[in-house]
């Protein structure tokens, strides 16, 4: 615990706390505008931390994953826009209860539970990590080899759309990361005669690109520049009283901790995690026709279930290597930009950084808590920024940001086409959070899968017959081929009924 208190003094220092409280007011109006997101905002970030002390690169990172997520709310409240997908279930209730002149309920409901269930999640990922890490630490590059490969078709499973397109994403974002020069070999792969792409593609490149210009070219070409008027005359005080807590208190537990488990499963994260614990609550609930009215457990439901999300999502980063989701994804681009291996040596040989990000999220949480109880009466203006000031802006970062990376107009191209190909995906409908996965965990899948085969002088059934690896192929397997089984029989059935 040493590690832990040492940590958090270090965030308390008062050039640390300025940069969380810049980045937090940044990060919600990431949040709340809708087309943009936390996952944006990272991805802008990550370049300007390269040249900065490791403390203080996460300081910001965070600071921008927590009020990135937590500021989604403030659009589906105002306007019934969520600002990214982690509040979608919000805007079921919080909407309608702003349209019944309670605005400054639901924003404090919403306020309170994105602070429940971060705080709580980041408690249980701090004691919880270390003892995963611990049993991490028992296994071998096969059991490494396997986990990598079920969660990249984990990720693929459960994704939203065609598990074909999953795959598909998931196939490109390998082929992606097999590109430069093979480490055991040393033969060049795919470079085409560029030795620009020696190292491989730049994940700078990828996250901006897919994130940040995909994004702005396809809301700019829907012509997504409008939103609705937003009334602030009725934003004032605090809005509830402690029995709206007490009351619900059943559907906050629960929620808490489907989000946490949801966060945990490799990429799944708050996009799902708020939809299943509002159809749980609404099921469970003594009167579920009051939901999608104005009532108060539909925001507890989905506010509690993301930002729980993200302590689960950040326990297998920390413990095992793997992303929960591609937040988490990009989190672990920025241990690797300042030389760190994340994994179950983490918390042993970088216990310092491994507890900065335990103790960075729940000040960034305690910080964030603080600014959005002290200004939620002027959270309709940020649904008022110029979307042209703000599309220029993030270009113009990303592309200086490219190009900080390498000193070299080859990374800009390199951003450039992967924004073509993330507009190409777009278009045919490939979800990006199987791709990004795939292409952060492809050298690792490849590396503990040549040592396997390696350690066991080309023996393969050694990833079959040791037991731990055995059931993480198991689990891939069933994932991929139980949703065909499904449908499959829904087909059948449909048969026999007609």
């Amino acid at each position: 615990m040493d590690a832990y208190f040492s940590s958090l003094l270090l965030c308390l220092e008062p050039f640390n706390l300025m940069l969380i409280l810049i980045t937090a007011v940044v990060g919600l109006i990431f949040g709340a505008i809708p087309g943009l997101s936390a996952a944006i905002g990272i991805s802008l970030l990550l370049p300007m931390t390269i040249g900065m002390d490791t403390t203080q690169a996460f300081c910001m990172l965070l600071s921008m994953y927590i009020s990135g997520v937590s500021g989604s709310f403030i659009g589906a409240t105002l306007i019934g826009i969520p600002g990214s997908s982690s509040s979608i279930a919000t805007t079921f209730d919080a909407y309608p209860m702003t349209k019944s002149g309670q605005a400054t309920r639901a924003l404090t409901i919403g306020i309170l539970a994105s602070f429940f269930g971060t705080i709580a999640s980041i408690i249980i990922a701090t004691l919880l990590s270390p003892v995963i890490a611990d049993l991490a630490l028992q296994l071998g590059p096969w059991e490494y080899a396997s986990l990598c490969f079920c969660a990249i078709t984990l990720v693929a499973a459960l994704s939203e759309g065609s598990m074909f397109k999953c795959l598909l994403a998931t196939a490109i974002g390998l082929a992606l990361g097999s590109i430069g020069m093979d480490k055991v070999s040393g033969v060049a792969r795919y470079t085409f005669g560029l030795h620009e792409l020696d190292g491989g593609i730049s994940v700078i490149a990828i996250t901006l690109g897919i994130f940040a210009c995909r994004q702005i070219s396809m809301n700019y070409a829907k012509g997504n520049q409008e939103l609705p008027e937003v009334k602030d005359s009725n934003i004032k005080g605090l809005g509830i009283s402690i029995v709206d807590i007490t009351r619900h208190i059943g559907a906050i537990i629960r929620s808490f901790f489907i989000g946490l488990w949801v966060g945990f499963l490799p990429g799944m994260g708050s996009g799902v995690s708020n939809m299943i614990a509002y159809a749980h609550v609404k099921s469970s609930d003594k009167h579920p026709e009051k939901f999608g009215k104005g009532y108060p457990a539909g925001i507890w439901a989905s506010e509690v279930s993301n930002n729980a999300s993200i302590g689960g999502a950040i326990i297998p980063m920390i413990a095992l290597g793997i992303p929960g989701d591609s937040i988490t994804a990009m989190l672990l681009i920025g241990l690797m930009i300042h030389g760190l291996q994340p994994g179950p040596l983490m918390l042993t040989s970088n216990p310092d950084i491994s507890y900065l990000i335990f103790a960075g999220v729940l000040v960034c949480c305690l910080l964030v808590l603080a600014m959005q109880l002290l200004t939620k009466r002027w959270f309709p203006l940020i649904l008022k920024i110029p979307y042209h000031f703000l599309y220029s802006t993030i270009l113009i970062v990303a592309f200086i940001g490219a190009y900080g990376t390498a000193n070299s107009m080859f990374s800009i191209y390199v951003m450039l086409g992967c924004c073509l190909l993330g507009v190409i995906m777009g278009a045919a409908k490939l979800p990006t959070s199987p791709f990004i996965l795939a292409f952060i965990l492809s050298k690792s899948l490849e590396e503990y899968f040549r040592k396997g085969v390696s350690y066991a002088d080309g023996d393969y059934s050694q990833f079959f017959t040791r037991p731990i690896s055995l059931i993480f192929i198991s689990i891939a397997v069933v994932s991929v081929i139980w949703p065909i089984i499904k449908k499959f029989r829904a087909l059948k059935k449909q048969q026999v009924i007609v």
